[in-house]
């Protein structure tokens, strides 16, 4: 059971999710600040002068009834950075380098079977109930 476990956690896909959920969570920070300081007041400032931002209350006076639509837009331009971010700073060059690394060793990664058509399937498996009766 922890020889399964241990090949698990070296197999090497479970330490590169460790390190973009730790980078990711780190940058997340940063985008936040972002995203507060600068594009909440843009998106606030297309509210108009008399509201409160881009949204308005279900039922006037009642602050549980505001439909803030700033921040619903305002997370998700901080999941479109944070994911761009992760995959041009993360993903992509782990791409090129197993690319490169694969490319040394000398095995053809961009050569994969083409699966078969469905007419192509259906021919074989007409042929071997033929084969059966």
């Amino acid at each position: 059971m922890l020889k399964g476990f241990k090949d698990f956690i070296l197999r090497g896909n479970v330490i590169d999710l460790a390190v973009a959920v730790v980078i990711g969570a780190a940058f997340t920070a940063i985008v936040t600040a972002f995203s507060s300081n600068l594009i909440d007041p843009l998106i606030a400032a297309l509210g108009g002068a008399d509201a409160d931002g881009l949204g308005f209350y279900i039922i006037a006076g009642n602050e549980a009834t505001f439909m803030d639509f700033g921040a619903v837009i305002t997370a998700a331009i901080n999941f479109l950075i944070v994911a761009a971010i992760i995959y041009f700073v993360i993903v992509a060059p782990m791409n090129k380098l197993k690319e490169l690394q694969d490319k040394r060793r000398g095995v053809n990664s961009g050569e994969e079977d083409v699966a078969p058509t469905d007419v192509e399937l259906l021919t074989e498996i007409r042929d071997l109930l033929k084969k059966q009766a």
